[in-house]
């Protein structure tokens, strides 16, 4: 069982995920997506496993969306280059396995990937 989290070392939720995976006796690969910001394809190819528009895994909370975006309107396109040049706007932690992704928020949904 092939698992990817995109992960934030300094988020405890990011954190906790990831060490429930472990748990399982489970190696996933893990991204630092900080660090090693998605594509553009590989963001829209994580998108469409999440079935979720660009905007709906926005932050809305980090300073960077308030002082930088709120109330405005952006394309989908627009979106992804905004979350590829500041992906701690990316909602997290995202796990993946095959062709479905999910935000595990809370923890417990971790279940609904893992099996």
């Amino acid at each position: 069982m092939e698992i990817t989290i995109y992960h934030k070392p300094s988020c405890s939720k990011s954190c906790e995920v990831l060490q429930l995976i472990k748990g399982k006796k489970i190696k996933p690969t893990i991204i630092n997506y900080i660090e090693n910001p998605p594509t553009k394809k590989e963001l829209k190819e994580l998108l469409k496993k999440l079935g979720m528009k660009a905007e709906e895994l926005v932050r809305k909370k980090e300073h960077i969306y308030k002082d930088n975006f709120e109330g405005k309107k952006f394309t989908e396109a627009q979106w992804i280059e905004i979350l590829i040049k500041n992906p701690v706007l990316i909602e997290r932690p995202i796990v993946v396995k095959g062709d479905k992704a999910i935000i595990v928020r809370p923890n417990e949904r971790l279940a609904e990937i893992l099996g």
